[in-house]
């Protein structure tokens, strides 16, 4: 390979790997919230009424609980670890191996979480569901479960914007890109803006908010 040449690729690698990151960023910036009654709120009211209702939930000895599959599942076991030590908010991931392939065998997959639930929700607590696609069934079960038990729920979705799981939460957030990738890192971008303007209720948060 020429020097010549080995520029060029450079360069076309630097523009492409830029591009990248600009469509990411466009999907951050353009992130959506919806109520429960479907109506459009700003990011910044929704990220602050999850702070709110995260610390007001475990302020009431009432707990947070995450659920996801795959890289969402990922997500919901780093942010209920997260949530949990640098917030100093009552999280739990439903992630546990050994609980997910004992209830896939006796239950069904699509009731894994709902399950978990039942044993565990507590009215007052607070669901965070995550799905990439909004379409998972053992996600909506497990929404439709929390409600069952009193709980307050909050989604995060993204690719179609009329997916399910989108109407299902009291506040929903949305991220209208089509790539697995977009969608996960969003989320879990936002899940940690949410736990920094938790913490700044305390003076630790990373979020530079004022009050």
């Amino acid at each position: 390979m020429t020097a010549t040449t080995h520029s060029l690729n450079t360069r076309a690698s630097s523009s492409w790997v830029g591009d990248y990151f600009g469509t990411l960023a466009g999907a951050l910036a353009a992130a959506e919230a919806t109520g429960r009654d479907g109506r459009a709120l700003s990011i910044d009211d929704a990220v602050l009424w999850a702070a709110d209702t995260a610390r007001h939930v475990h302020d009431k000895g009432n707990k947070l609980m995450f659920v996801g599959n795959g890289g969402s599942a990922a997500i919901a076991s780093h942010m209920a670890t997260d949530y949990s030590k640098n917030g100093n908010l009552r999280a739990l991931s439903m992630s546990d191996g050994s609980m997910l392939t004992c209830l896939g065998n006796d239950y069904g997959y699509e009731h894994v979480f709902a399950k978990q639930i039942e044993f565990h929700a507590r009215p007052g607590d607070l669901l965070i569901a995550i799905s990439s696609s909004g379409k998972s069934a053992n996600i909506l079960n497990a929404v439709a479960a929390a409600r069952q038990h009193g709980c307050t729920v909050l989604t995060l979705s993204g690719f179609e914007p009329g997916n399910p799981l989108r109407s299902q939460g009291d506040m929903n957030l949305f991220l209208r890109a089509t790539y697995y990738g977009f969608v996960e890192i969003g989320h879990l971008a936002l899940c940690h803006a949410v736990l920094d303007f938790a913490m700044e209720r305390d003076g630790r948060g990373a979020a530079g908010m004022k009050s």
